[in-house]
């Protein structure tokens, strides 16, 4: 445990979004709460007092709070509360209580609380881009999917079509009856094929800036984009040990929960980047799709698939999307040249 945190102030720190309770832990034991509104100004009012270890959760607001307390001269330690059963999982869970907690957890140590750090703020607006594209996606996707319902009712089945030539191939289509209720969704529709559009070209012109993008673009399905967002999450190719922990830290490593002969087969974690993830097991589908070029992994994949039993396609894209995971890592690292077939015998040639 770091001794400077035991000779000054522990304050547990629980942002609401419009309030946030304090609990100030003091150096002797004793303790204080107060509560205040969750601004720039009446945090900094607030916090102008001697330096202290502020413990606070990562979530909306705790990016800009912990850049104050820092240009403030306090130390501060992100909690992540997904590590953190006392709190995420507690059975009596309140503001004024989880800022206690995390005011005790990090006197008794930070490790505790397993820290995170916030990725720099230029990162984190490129990947505000690929995310908002992808709000974007799933907005076009339901306004098509209420059209097609509501003209079935008519007796009227659209053509099949992809979803960025959807609004131009059927908006003639409609009946007369019709055009009142969905001419304003079709105008919306082409104004978010648009939008999505001007966000492609704005991945094309981020991802430039990052040079490792092309590295991770190797493998058969992996795109700008979900590369772009691999690079933006992991953000640093170093901090793995080893090019497997990048599937679990992505959420797609099972749980595992032996006991004795019982070891059960479980579902993944889910407790990384839900996009990335997405992203990841998409990639996954298409490899292993009548579209997929022949490679290693898709290969891999289909033997699992062929083991049978109704979900046996589904653990094969997760099991491809995990493999895909620490592929791209390991390319990352050492900026070596895929070999779709037989890479990990170049691999142990190379050694």
């Amino acid at each position: 445990m770091d001794n400077t945190t035991t000779a000054i102030e522990t304050i547990g720190c629980d942002l609401g979004d419009k309030r946030t309770e304090l609990y100030v832990l003091r150096s002797d034991g004793g303790y204080a709460r107060q509560t205040v509104r969750t601004s720039m100004e009446a945090l900094k009012a607030w916090f102008a007092r001697p330096r202290a270890h502020v413990v606070l959760e990562v979530g909306a607001h705790s990016r800009w709070v912990s850049d104050l307390l820092v240009r403030l001269g306090h130390q501060v330690t992100i909690a992540n509360p997904r590590r953190v059963k006392a709190i995420s999982a507690a059975d009596t869970k309140t503001d004024r209580r989880d800022s206690e907690l995390l005011a005790r957890l990090g006197r008794a140590d930070p490790k505790l609380l397993a820290p995170i750090t916030h990725r720099p703020l230029q990162a984190q607006a490129d990947l505000a881009v690929a995310k908002a594209r992808d709000l974007l996606v799933a907005t076009r996707t339901k306004l098509i999917n209420h059209v097609r319902g509501t003209l079935k009712s008519f007796a009227v089945r659209l053509p099949s079509c992809s979803s960025a030539t959807f609004a131009r191939k059927t908006q003639s289509l409609l009946p007369v009856q019709l055009k009142p209720a969905l001419d304003p969704i079709y105008e919306s529709l082409l104004r978010i094929d648009e939008q999505i559009r001007e966000h492609d070209r704005m991945i094309d012109r981020i991802a430039k800036r990052y040079p490792d993008v092309e590295v991770l673009c190797q493998p058969d399905s992996v795109g700008t984009l979900s590369a772009l967002v691999y690079l933006l999450t992991l953000e640093d190719k170093n901090r793995f040990t080893t090019s497997r922990m990048a599937g679990a830290f992505i959420g797609l490593r099972p749980r595992k929960r032996q006991s004795g002969d019982d070891d059960p087969q479980l579902r993944i974690t889910k407790s990384g980047d839900p996009f990335l993830r997405r992203l990841l097991v998409n990639c996954a589908n298409r490899i292993l799709g009548p579209f997929g070029a022949d490679c290693d992994l898709r290969r891999w994949g289909l033997d699992i698939a062929k083991r049978g039993g109704k979900n046996a396609r589904k653990r094969a894209k997760v099991a491809v999307a995990r493999k895909l995971a620490v592929l791209m890592h390991r390319l990352w690292v050492t900026g070596e040249i895929y070999q779709p077939l037989g890479y990990r015998d170049s691999q142990r040639a190379a050694a």
